[in-house]
């Protein structure tokens, strides 16, 4: 199986500083290792973060508004959200910093505004929230920039989707598409992981994935099993760290278990045959059964159906090859409830 896709999105859990969001690109580029085998596994593909230009953002009445809050980092809204916003250099900074792990770096970029990050550099994707799929302003800006895309449809419908769609190929056909619930943390009958078979049947030419918002590590492992190729969680450093999703977030274990979960499901997955894998062998050797004497019979003696039933080890003859064995002499003696193999016949 190819490889998923698995970002790490960063999003607001920087809380507002540079050396914060690059100590969660660390823990993104950390090893991961199964303790069970012992394998070494291939850890997070790419890193996020998100770019808003405030002037684009919210009406005036709802950036002064009072946020009495324990996650508040200001007294209005428009000051918490100002706090939370690294400046184009600081995304180029963490940028780098991703870049010298050997990481991949998306941007969700909220507004046509940002589009002056990509004056100091190039993410490898640029990500859509599911609010700005109606956006087809800045959708059409985002497209002409020709880097690949990926959408997120949390808060849309097929109508809204096929629009953006559409919007997007008029200058680039490079997109994913992510199945997604805008609920913080989603609640396990609000999931509905079998929209990413949906999206694989009726948008294939495109790649599915998957951004998670429940609590846990089950979901992703379990829609990468149903398709996914991409899977997106949000992720920090510590899940008692002030801000809005941080308890919704992956903490260092957290990170680690589910890279291992989603890369140990890849394998789990095989290929779409019947096979018998060279490591049953062994066993299939020892536990299968074969031909066998049910009665003590002597040299001479022409073999019966009567005289034969099945019996482990499974390295003799299978029932289904009977007839090689029915109507044959015996060159010797043989007990009863041994395995008759060709060197016993005549």
């Amino acid at each position: 199986m190819k490889p998923t896709y698995i970002i790490g999105e960063i999003g607001q859990n920087h809380n507002g500083s540079v050396d914060i969001a690059k100590l969660i690109v660390d823990l993104v580029a950390r090893p991961v290792v199964d303790e069970a085998s012992g394998m070494q596994l291939r850890p997070m593909d790419a890193v996020k973060l998100t770019k808003r230009d405030l002037s684009e953002e919210l009406a005036a009445s709802q950036m002064n508004r009072p946020y009495d809050s324990p996650h508040s980092f200001g007294r209005t809204y428009g000051e918490h959200r100002a706090f939370l916003e690294l400046s184009d250099e600081e995304h180029f900074e963490v940028f780098k910093h991703a870049k010298a792990q050997g990481l991949d770096f998306v941007e969700t970029l909220c507004s046509t505004g940002c589009l002056s990050l990509l004056k100091l550099f190039t993410p490898d994707r640029l990500k859509v929230a599911s609010r700005d799929l109606t956006n087809l302003p800045l959708l059409e800006a985002l497209a002409e920039t020709k880097i690949p895309i990926i959408l997120s449809t949390g808060m849309a419908g097929k109508e809204e989707l096929d629009r953006a769609l559409e919007v997007i190929e008029r200058f680039h056909s490079d997109i994913s598409i992510l199945h997604c619930v805008s609920e913080y943390p989603t609640l396990p009958p609000h999931l509905n992981l079998r929209t990413i078979p949906y999206l694989l049947k009726h948008y294939g030419k495109y790649k599915i994935g998957f951004s998670d918002h429940t609590i846990g590590i089950a979901a992703p492992a379990v829609a990468v099993g149903m398709g996914a190729e991409i899977i997106e969680k949000h992720i920090t450093i510590d899940r008692r760290m002030k801000g809005t999703d941080q308890k919704g977030s992956l903490g260092p274990d957290g990170v680690n278990r589910m890279v291992r979960d989603i890369r140990i499901a890849e394998m789990w997955l095989g290929e779409e045959d019947l096979t018998i894998e060279p490591a049953v062998a062994a066993a299939k050797a020892k536990l299968e059964r074969s031909i066998a004497t049910r009665y003590p019979l002597k040299k001479g003696h022409v073999i019966t159906e009567e005289d034969l039933h099945l019996l482990s080890p499974g390295d003799g003859f299978k029932w289904s090859e009977k007839d090689k064995v029915i109507g044959r002499r015996l060159r010797d003696d043989i007990g009863a409830d041994e395995i008759v193999y060709a060197t016993a016949l005549e």
